[in-house]
C-alpha cells in the first residue's frame, strides 16, 4: 500500500535529454509525483528526490547523461537519485557506481517509480535503499515487456501522447531496440480514453509519440490508421500532430485520410538517414529512395501546404563520397521543408561496426555543415511563402514583457511581439496576418491579430 504522507512537502528536481518521447514520459512522472503531494523544487532549493531521464542515441548523449548525473548529485546532496531512460537500459551497472545514484530503472520498472518511492521514504521493502547503496533494477531486453502510459504536457501548450514503444527494426546503427525492447502498444480505447482526459483539462493540441509509431497495433491487433481515425472524432481536440513516421509505414490510405482530416495536421516528420540505397541497404533499412521519393511527392500533392521534416545520419560506415552526394541531390531536390542532421556515433553492440568504409570526425563535420545549410536555405523559402498570409496560430505562454510563440496548422513557427502579447491568448487559437521574418529567421511575426 502507497503510503501518501511519506510523499507529502518533499521537493523534485526533473532532468531529461533525448527524444520528444523522453520528455513526455518525464512530465507523466512529475504529474503522478505532484498528485502524491511531490512539489517541483525552487530554484536554488536542494530537492528530495531528482529524476534523470536519459538518452544514448551517441556517444556524446552518453557524455550529457553522465555529466548531467553528476551535477544533479552535486546539487543536491543527500538527495534520492534516480536514472532511468536508454542509457539506464543500456549501462545499468556503470551509472549505479556514480557516487550519489540510489537507484537505476530501466525500461520495464520504469513504470513502477511510485512503489520505489514509496519503499524508500516509508521504510518499508527492499532494504538496500535503508544502507543508502545504489542499486539498479533492469530486466533483459527480451524481457521488456511493460508499457507506460503518457500523456502529459509538462509547462507547455501541446500534450504529448504516447502511443508505442520499442521497435522491431534493429537498423545495423541503432540501440534503441536493445534499449526498449520490441514494439509494443496500448489499446486504442485506452489512447481515446487519455486524449478526451487532456481535452477535458483544456488541451487544444496533441502530438502522438514514440518510438517507431507507424508499427502501432502490433500487441492489439489494430492499425495505426484506426487511431488516427478514432482520436479524429474527439471534437475537444482542434489539432493532432504525428510525430514521426517511418517511410515504408506511410500508407496511402493515411496520407489521404490526413489530407481531409479535421484535426490532423498537414505537418509529417519522415526519417530518410541516407539518400544513398547502397548505404540504407548497410543501414538494413525497409524502403529505398524511390518509395522515399514517393511518399514525400504524394504527400505535396495532396497537401501542398505540409511541413516535412526529415532525419539525416551524416558520416555513417560506408558512406563514401559519392554516397552522400547521392543524399544532399535528393534532399536538394525534395520539396521537403527542415533536416535533423546528425553525425553517426559508432553504438557498442551494433552490427554497423563490421563494415569497414570509416568516414572520419572532419568528413562528418564538412557534410553536416552542407545539410544544415540547405536546411536553412529550405525553411527560410517556406516560411517565405506565407508572409502577408493570414493564418491560425496556436500560443504558448510567455515571461511578461516577452513575445510569445506558437505554430500554424503547418507547423511555421509564429512570434507575437511583447506589445501585442496577452494572457488572453495562451492556449488559444487565434487569427493572424503574418508579417516578415523575426532578427534571426526562426519565425515570422504577427503583424496583425484579426478580430
Amino acid at each position: 500500500m502507497i503510503n501518501t504522507s511519506a510523499f507529502q512537502g518533499k521537493a523534485a528536481s526533473y532532468f531529461t535529454l533525448g527524444c520528444k518521447l523522453n520528455f513526455s514520459e518525464t512530465s507523466t512522472f512529475a504529474k503522478m509525483l505532484e498528485e502524491m503531494g511531490v512539489r517541483i523544487a525552487a530554484k536554488g532549493e536542494k530537492a528530495d528526490i531528482c529524476l534523470i531521464n536519459t538518452c544514448s542515441v551517441t556517444e556524446v548523449a552518453d557524455r550529457k547523461c553522465r555529466q548531467a548525473i553528476r551535477r544533479l548529485v552535486r546539487q543536491n546532496p543527500g538527495a534520492f537519485v534516480v536514472v532511468t531512460g536508454c542509457y539506464a537500459q543500456l549501462e545499468p551497472k556503470s551509472i549505479s557506481e556514480i557516487e550519489g545514484v540510489s537507484l537505476v530503472l530501466g525500461s520495464n520498472e520504469k513504470a513502477n517509480l511510485i512503489d520505489f518511492l514509496n519503499e524508500k521514504w516509508s521504510g518499508v521493502g527492499d532494504s538496500a535503499f535503508s544502507i543508502g547503496d545504489s542499486i539498479y533494477k533492469v530486466e533483459k531486453t527480451k524481457d521488456i515487456k511493460s508499457f507506460a502510459p503518457s500523456c502529459s504536457r509538462g509547462n507547455r501548450t501541446r500534450y504529448w501522447l504516447k502511443v508505442q514503444d520499442g521497435c522491431n527494426y534493429y537498423c545495423t546503427y541503432c540501440t534503441i531496440p536493445l534499449a526498449r525492447g520490441n514494439s509494443r502498444n496500448p489499446s486504442i480505447s485506452s489512447l481515446v480514453e487519455q486524449a478526451r482526459g487532456a481535452a477535458s483539462e483544456g488541451g487544444k493540441e496533441i502530438v502522438l509519440t514514440g518510438v517507431n509509431i507507424g508499427d502501432f497495433g502490433r500487441t492489439t491487433g489494430e492499425s495505426f490508421l484506426d487511431l488516427v481515425r478514432a482520436l479524429d472524432e474527439i471534437e475537444e481536440i482542434q489539432r493532432y500532430r504525428i510525430s514521426s513516421l517511418e517511410p515504408d509505414l506511410i500508407s496511402d490510405e493515411l496520407i489521404e485520410y490526413c489530407a481531409r482530416s479535421r484535426a490532423f495536421m498537414p505537418h509529417f516528420h519522415i526519417p530518410l538517414q541516407s539518400g544513398s540505397d547502397e548505404v540504407l541497404k548497410l543501414m538494413h533499412r525497409h524502403y529505398d529512395t524511390a518509395l522515399f521519393r514517393e511518399k514525400i511527392l504524394r504527400i505535396k500533392n495532396l497537401m501542398p501546404d505540409a511541413f516535412i521534416g526529415v532525419d539525416v545520419m551524416v558520416g555513417c560506415r560506408g558512406e563514401t563520397p559519392e554516397c552522400f552526394e547521392e543524399t544532399y541531390r535528393l534532399l536538394e531536390e525534395l520539396p521537403v521543408t527542415q533536416l535533423h542532421v546528425f553525425p553517426y556515433s559508432e553504438r557498442p553492440g551494433t552490427a554497423a561496426l563490421k563494415i569497414p568504409y570509416v568516414v572520419s570526425d572532419k568528413d562528418k563535420r564538412e557534410r553536416s555543415q552542407r545539410l544544415l545549410e540547405l536546411s536553412d536555405r529550405k525553411t527560410e523559402a517556406f516560411y517565405s511563402l506565407y508572409i502577408n498570409k493570414e493564418m491560425d496560430v496556436l500560443f504558448e505562454k510567455a515571461c511578461r514583457g516577452r513575445a510569445m510563440h506558437g505554430f500554424t496548422d503547418n507547423y511555421v513557427r509564429v512570434e507575437l511581439p511583447a506589445s501585442l502579447a496577452s494572457d488572453d491568448y495562451d492556449n488559444k487559437i487565434v487569427s493572424v496576418r503574418l508579417g516578415k521574418f523575426n532578427h534571426d529567421k526562426s519565425a515570422l511575426v504577427v503583424e496583425k491579430i484579426n478580430e
